[in-house]
């Protein structure tokens, strides 16, 4: 009799169980960048590891910088009653009404890639912009690369996109001071296209340019053709900014490049799910997740391998 019941209520717990393990759940994922842009392929491939792992629903879209068609896309998600939502913030104050909807309706919205301290997120995955962009500044002023009077030229993909605006507040804080000054020009998203402009730019003012900042991936990672374009050798202008593509971290190798910022792509998509599934589980995220690394060219092929591996 002992041993009956003993298996009547094993069985009991598995019928439980097993029905509590299937009960996946429905994330969404949400970016302003641009599918065409390599960053964006390992931050993807973040969010569809993380769902290979977890046996989750993603779903994911990507917005081109186009913030009414992003703030429609976390609504959509709201109204499909979504058990989770991480997005990027695609311009400052953008997302704050879409946050407030979220949280009236308590789902959980974490931020990712680009934080917005106007918009109350439940918790915020990725780098810091003010700080990366002091930091660039602060390495070109550090190794003499830069001085009193110079001019820094600025490329970004999306002008007044919230990243390059807060890498900008960052590099100010160190230039201005010292009296050096800069100008940002738009580069678009389309690679050929960002190709021509900068070309055009630095043909029309290499002698002017001192240094450059590169204030996205796609920009950072044409420098090698750029400068082969124009003829400007590697290290004859010193070259700092982001640094998540195969291209860039060549270029840091090469010397065309001379630090570049990581900022852990695949990692920032997984740990955004994650506080968003433990969240959803009711244990709120009392704090922000910082990644980020500087590279030179010594750490360099520490990136190069792990790119090459997606």
């Amino acid at each position: 009799m002992g041993r009956k019941w003993t298996a009547l209520l094993a069985g009991a717990v598995l019928t439980l169980a097993l029905p509590l393990a299937a009960q996946a759940k429905t994330y969404f994922w949400i970016s302003h960048g641009s599918p065409a842009d390599p960053v964006w392929t390992y931050f993807l491939a973040g969010a569809k590891q993380w769902a290979h792992d977890t046996g989750n629903t993603v779903n994911t879209s990507f917005h081109n910088g186009d913030v009414p068609s992003q703030q429609e896309a976390v609504r959509a998600a709201l109204a499909a009653k979504a058990d989770g939502i991480v997005t990027t913030s695609p311009d400052p104050g953008s997302m704050v009404q879409v946050v407030q909807e979220a949280q009236a309706a308590h789902i959980p919205i974490i931020n990712f890639n680009t934080p917005d301290p106007k918009a109350h997120f439940d918790a915020y995955v990725g780098g810091d912009n003010v700080a990366f962009g002091r930091g660039w500044a602060q390495y070109l002023v550090d190794h003499h690369l830069v001085k009193s009077g110079d001019f820094v030229w600025m490329p970004v993909e999306v002008p007044g996109a919230t990243y390059g605006v807060q890498e900008e507040q960052g590099i100010a804080s160190v230039f201005k001071p010292l009296g050096i000054t800069w100008e940002v020009t738009d580069a678009t998203l389309d690679q050929a296209e960002i190709i021509t402009r900068m070309t055009d730019y630095l043909t029309a003012h290499r002698g002017k340019v001192k240094a450059i900042i590169g204030l996205g991936d796609l920009v950072t990672g044409s420098i090698k053709r750029v400068f082969d374009q124009v003829g400007i050798k590697p290290g004859e202008i010193p070259v700092v900014g982001w640094g998540n593509s195969l291209d860039t971290t060549q270029e840091v190798i090469n010397g065309y490049v001379n630090a570049a910022q990581w900022q852990d792509p695949q990692a920032t998509s997984y740990v955004a799910l994650s506080l968003a599934a433990m969240a959803a589980s009711g244990i709120p995220p009392g704090f922000n997740v910082i990644t980020g690394a500087l590279y030179e060219k010594d750490k360099a092929p520490i990136y190069d391998k792990i790119l090459r591996a997606k």
